[in-house]
């Protein structure tokens, strides 16, 4: 029998390495960012800490998203999240990939050792059937030569973020996650889906600080910009 061969995930067309998901002309053709502060990852008008972050930096290092909520991406990751198409896990992976190893060459980061995901709740995770942010961070932790543990759990099950204004994301989350391993001097690459307020990957930085982490860098696949 004959293997069918795998699709790009935008024109269709058939790919030469399967698991890229995506072929090089659509790849080019993504959506571009504009100038990014490399530490929030909002728009700034260089590549150094935009005033906001001088001002008030956040509890984190670095941050490096693949897009704004915007298509294809935003359609992939409601595609991921909330239809069961986990067949993305590793195309999108492979986009956060290519984004950190870029801002790796662009600027001084300290090297990784350590990747953690954003946990669900166990009764959101129980309905979904799977964490979005574990099946990202599993295939970067192997490709950056990292170690991948599950050692955040979320104890407390607040509202659903995304329906929430910032001041109550913030309430939301106070006290909602747990570190479950020693974190002391790791420099660790924490992943999420998307990041919109950062409230969430805030409060769980905050956490792995004070528990001793000497980093935090954020990985998503969409920043709302």
């Amino acid at each position: 029998m004959l293997a069918i061969p795998a699709l790009c995930w935008l024109c269709r067309l058939p790919l030469r390495i399967a698991r890229h998901g995506l072929c090089s002309v659509c790849l080019r053709q993504l959506p571009a960012l504009p100038a990014l502060c490399p530490c929030c990852g909002l728009p700034a008008s260089g590549d150094q800490p935009c005033g906001r972050c001088l001002r008030r930096p956040p509890p984190w290092q670095a941050l490096t998203c693949v897009s704004d909520y915007v298509p294809p991406l935003s359609e992939w990751v409601q595609q991921l999240k909330f239809s069961r198409a986990t067949a993305l896990r590793v195309m999108l992976a492979r986009l956060l990939l290519l984004k950190l190893l870029t801002k790796r060459r662009q600027q001084p980061l300290s090297r990784i050792d350590l990747v953690l995901s954003v946990p669900l709740h166990r009764r959101r995770a129980w309905h979904r059937g799977y964490n979005q942010a574990a099946l990202l961070a599993k295939p970067l932790a192997r490709w950056l030569g990292c170690e991948y543990r599950e050692g955040l759990r979320r104890v407390r099950h607040g509202a659903v973020q995304h329906a929430l204004s910032a001041r109550a994301r913030k309430s939301n989350l106070r006290g909602a996650f747990r570190l479950e391993m020693a974190v002391r001097g790791r420099h660790i690459l924490l992943i999420d889906d998307v990041v919109t307020t950062g409230s969430t990957v805030g409060e769980i930085s905050r956490l792995l600080l004070a528990q001793g982490a000497a980093s935090v860098h954020i990985g998503c696949l969409c920043r709302t910009l």
